[in-house]
């Protein structure tokens, strides 16, 4: 097949040649699925919507008491100014692996049954979920903890990069480490 009959979506707008495989949406979802110490653990990066249902379907087992689900969506401003929507991009190799060792850190630390991660990538609209987190846990004190450490460490660390696109026609580059859990912007250390 031509690259000129190619999937519209997997072209680069600047040179309309074929996009990389890491930036083609035609090569995702992206997913691994395993087990550590016996909990199903399912990471996914995709262009497609995230569902609720299916999270929960996957982390929830008969020795789960507590089953925790974390939906990040988008807001509609960013400090004051309308946001239209946001853009997400990544490398995947990388974020998956990453996205392997935060969850089974999580798993030994706080003896989670369970964990789901899904981040979405491309262009998210405003109301609309760019990443799950569900946990499975035997009681909620250990569910709640989990799953609130695996979303700040995924903020942290994580291998993904959004841009704010404003209504305005403006955008920016954000790091998810620039702010805290309530959207409290960090200092780093030796700035004013």
């Amino acid at each position: 097949m031509s690259s000129t009959n190619a999937d519209p979506k997997s072209q680069d707008p600047g040179n309309n040649g074929p996009l990389p495989p890491h930036l083609d949406p035609a090569t995702y979802p992206r997913t691994v699925t395993t087990t550590h110490s016996g909990a199903p653990i399912h990471l996914s990066l995709t262009y497609d919507h995230l569902d609720p249902t299916t999270a929960l379907s996957i982390i929830s087992s008969a020795s789960s008491g507590a089953n925790i689900l974390f939906l990040g969506t988008t807001r509609d401003t960013f400090e004051d100014r309308p946001v239209a929507q946001l853009s997400y991009t990544t490398y995947p190799q990388l974020a998956l692996k990453s996205l392997d060792k935060i969850a089974k850190d999580a798993v030994d630390k706080h003896g989670l049954n369970g964990v789901y991660i899904a981040h979405r990538l491309g262009v998210v609209p405003v109301k609309e979920a760019s990443i799950i987190v569900a946990v499975g846990a035997g009681h909620r004190g250990e569910a709640w903890r989990g799953a609130e450490e695996i979303l700040e460490i995924v903020k942290e660390r994580l291998e993904v990069w959004k841009r704010e696109e404003f209504v305005d026609g403006g955008k920016e580059w954000r790091e998810n480490r620039e702010r805290d859990s309530s959207g409290n912007l960090i200092s780093k250390s030796g700035e004013d």
